[in-house]
């Protein structure tokens, strides 16, 4: 770990295990370094199942940004098909220890931390910046929606169960379904581990979301006003990874695919470095893209239902996911689509000229990416807080079309694929979310920019670092 020691502050960031917790974690970190003048070091956990992706993206971080990773954590004890909240939970409890020695050895280093930054699952640790005097701070990687939902939790863990839609302040009336996943069972450890965590987030000195006012205006009022005398709790998004930071094996091969096709033409599919499908499910997508007539690149991976698979993609995985599609559909296919297995430059390839449409499990992330590139989505949500973002992004925002479900067996059918696909790349629906997306995407390069209301929501908090700090 370098020596930081600066007159400016220096601010500390753990991000929960997982390259969806690490990369924006990291953008706000750069943002940090590079429009404020901060250095910043980056707590992680050891990389047990990205393939390698998080070495490579913590080797080209920039100058001022230090990292140190924590020992392993073990986990032996926990079943197998234990839930990805309750896994990562444990391994935060357990690691309090390493980041009380972790943020000590970095006060040692530094001479001062100004800042203590997690996102939402890291409140077990917060005592412990508490008690080494740190301020602390949370960066919630979702939106806004998604935040004040996640301070509900202890409130609707005390309600009974009801039909009704829960009405969130400044929110989009929200129905049970579409509740974030592992508030779907009151009674599941899951459920039981986002309350406590909802818990530990009381005696915060400041939020800031990785949103932006224009994309969630009442929402974000709510909160600014219900601010008052309270820690502030501000919009600081979009930080998204941008199309010049990543690379990959199947860079090449899916650009130069795209360059060959006309402008917002193909219809992208993937569903995040997490999300796989069922088998059936798979071949429903398969041919109802065949169905649809439109052209696609589609990252496919190993169906949750096959051994070996998961609710989770694993990225060391030896099956070839594309013994999985239907027979001869690549070849049916060869002229409009093309097909690459497990993992594709995301953000390049929103960034191309030729990408018409995204169909995405609509996690955060993505959904930024999409939104700055300016690409329409059809939403098709899997796990945590995707359904509620589905709902904003369809019902609120505007930006997204969504397949219907016309069987209870949870199943999208090839039909409700090939309409919705249609429309969105040549229908009247298309057009209306594309010219909204347009909207969006101006005034998300505002936001970010100098005078902009996440640009001035950042600078804020770095002057109430300083502040505390007495820089």
């Amino acid at each position: 770990m370098a020596n930081n020691r600066s007159p400016n502050p220096h601010v500390v960031l753990l991000p929960s295990p997982g390259m969806g917790h690490l990369t924006p974690l990291a953008e706000l970190a750069k943002r940090l370094v590079l429009h404020h003048n901060l250095s910043a070091t980056i707590i992680t956990f050891s990389d047990h199942s990205s393939g390698g992706n998080q070495q490579a993206f913590i080797s080209s971080l920039p100058a001022g940004i230090s990292t140190t990773s924590l020992p392993p954590v073990p986990l032996d004890d926990l079943p197998p098909t234990t839930h990805i909240v309750t896994r990562i939970s444990v391994m935060l409890a357990r690691s309090v220890p390493d980041v009380r020695r972790t943020l000590q050895a970095i006060q040692k280093t530094t001479g001062k931390v100004a800042a203590y930054i997690v996102d939402l699952f890291g409140g077990d640790t917060l005592s412990v910046a508490k008690e080494l005097g740190i301020p602390q701070f949370l960066f919630c990687t979702s939106n806004f929606f998604y935040l004040s939902f996640f301070l509900h939790l202890s409130t609707l863990q005390e309600s009974p169960e009801t039909a009704e839609p829960l009405q969130l302040p400044g929110c989009i009336p929200l129905q049970a379904k579409d509740f974030s996943r592992s508030a779907t069972d009151r009674k599941s450890d899951e459920f039981a581990w986002m309350v406590h965590h909802s818990r530990c987030h009381n005696q915060l000195d400041g939020i800031m979301v990785n949103s932006f006012e224009a994309l969630e205006d009442e929402t974000a009022r709510f909160f600014r006003e219900k601010g008052e005398g309270k820690p502030p709790v501000l919009p600081v998004g979009p930080l998204i990874t941008y199309a010049g930071d990543s690379v990959g094996n199947n860079l090449e091969s899916c650009l130069e695919w795209l360059d060959q096709q006309p402008d917002c033409s193909v219809l992208f599919i993937s569903f995040g470095s997490g999300g796989s499908l069922s088998q059936k499910q798979t071949w429903e997508l398969a041919v109802g893209l065949e169905m649809s007539g439109q052209r696609f690149l589609w990252v496919v991976r190993k169906p949750t239902d096959v051994s070996g698979g998961g609710a989770y993609f694993n990225p060391q995985s030896t099956s070839d996911p594309l013994e999985f599609l239907p027979e001869g559909f690549l070849e049916r296919t060869k002229e409009k689509g093309m097909v690459v297995p497990c993992w594709a430059p995301q953000a390049k390839v929103l960034a191309h000229e030729a990408v018409g449409g995204f169909l995405s499990h609509c996690g955060w992330n993505s959904t930024l990416e999409s939104i700055v590139y300016g690409v329409p989505m059809i939403a098709w949500p899997l796990y945590s807080e995707q359904p509620m973002n589905a709902e904003m992004l369809v019902e609120k925002v505007k930006v997204a079309l969504r397949p219907l479900q016309t069987r209870n067996d949870g199943l999208v059918r090839k039909e409700e694929i090939a309409e919705v696909v249609q429309d969105l790349m040549e229908g009247e629906g298309g057009k209306e979310v594309r010219r909204r997306v347009r909207e969006i995407k101006e005034a998300a390069v505002k936001a970010v920019s100098a005078g902009g209301s996440s640009y001035a929501g950042l600078a804020k908090m770095v002057n109430l670092w300083k502040s505390l700090g007495n820089y």
